[in-house]
C-alpha cells in the first residue's frame, strides 16, 4: 500500500470517529461539552476530512488550517447576521449544522481547535 493511500485511510477513519463523536455530542451532551468542546472538535473534523481527500501537504503548511479557521469564522458571523432566518431555513438538522446563535466563545473554541491542525501541518505526516 502506498503512503498516500495509507494517509487517506487514516484520515478517513479519524474523520468518521470525529463525526460520530460530534453526533453523540449533538444528541446527548449538555453544558461545556456541547457548547465548547464540540466547536473545538468540528474544526479538527474539517481538517481530517479535507486530508482524507488531499493527504499531501502544500508547500505553505499554514494554508489549510488557516482556510478552515476562516471558514468557521465566516459561518459563525453568518449566525450573527441571522442567516438561517433570513433564508427561511426551517429544517432542524440544517439549522443545527449551520447554527443560529453567534458567540465569541465559539470563535475562541475554533481557534483552540485549529491549533492541533497547525501542529499536524507543520510536522511531517
Amino acid at each position: 500500500m502506498n503512503r498516500s493511500l495509507k494517509k487517506r485511510i487514516i484520515f478517513g477513519i479519524v474523520s468518521l470517529i470525529l463525526l460520530g463523536v460530534e453526533i453523540i455530542i449533538g444528541m446527548f451532551a449538555r453544558g461545556w461539552v456541547r457548547n465548547y468542546f464540540g466547536d473545538v472538535l468540528v474544526v479538527i473534523l474539517l481538517y481530517a476530512l479535507f486530508r482524507t481527500f488531499s493527504p499531501d501537504k502544500p508547500d505553505k503548511w499554514f494554508l489549510l488550517p488557516t482556510a478552515i479557521l476562516v471558514f468557521a469564522f465566516i459561518v459563525e458571523f453568518l449566525q450573527l447576521w441571522g442567516f438561517c432566518d433570513r433564508f427561511g431555513i426551517t429544517n432542524r438538522l440544517l439549522r443545527i449544522i449551520i447554527g443560529t446563535g453567534f458567540s465569541v466563545a465559539d470563535l475562541v473554541s475554533y481557534a483552540i481547535g485549529i491549533i492541533p491542525c497547525y501542529i499536524a501541518e507543520r510536522r511531517t505526516l
